[in-house]
């Protein structure tokens, strides 16, 4: 895929950076458990630069698809990784020591609330979050 071509960035903040190469580095055997949930690391294409953007996000996966909400905690606005995937909709997920590449799509409706729900047993405050924010989070699925 399109991810081999492309330079890699690491974030500028310091706990995203060293969480992605303890993840790497150890296959997901360190890394992978944050505050009680467990993650994955998502790849994205950067919507500007073209750069490859690695980020943990929490682990929301059904029948070798994966789920990815864009909450940051209920923040004001959306994480770059979500206009990331709107200009770029492709993804690589590295879920322990194995690596998808993956096509994107934003949900919506039924289809939504679906996945949030499952979301939500991996991360109960995403209810929190989106009560928090006057946007609504948005949700992206990630599949073969």
């Amino acid at each position: 895929m399109v991810f081999e071509d492309a330079e890699y960035e690491p974030s500028p903040w310091g706990p995203v950076a060293e969480q992605v190469a303890l993840y790497e580095k150890t296959g997901g055997a360190e890394g992978r458990e944050w505050n009680g949930g467990v993650c994955i690391i998502l790849s994205t294409l950067g919507a500007k630069t073209g750069k490859v953007r690695k980020t943990p996000l929490m682990r929301v996966e059904k029948a070798g698809s994966y789920a990815v909400v864009g909450s940051m905690g209920g923040a004001p606005s959306h994480p770059s990784w979500v206009h990331n995937l709107r200009a770029n909709p492709v993804a690589r997920v590295q879920d322990e020591g194995t690596v998808h590449e993956l096509r994107v799509r934003e949900a919506e409706g039924e289809e939504k609330a679906q996945w949030w729900a499952l979301a939500r047993q991996s991360w109960p405050d995403y209810d929190a979050y989106q009560e928090k924010t006057d946007r609504v989070i948005p949700l992206f699925v990630l599949e073969p």
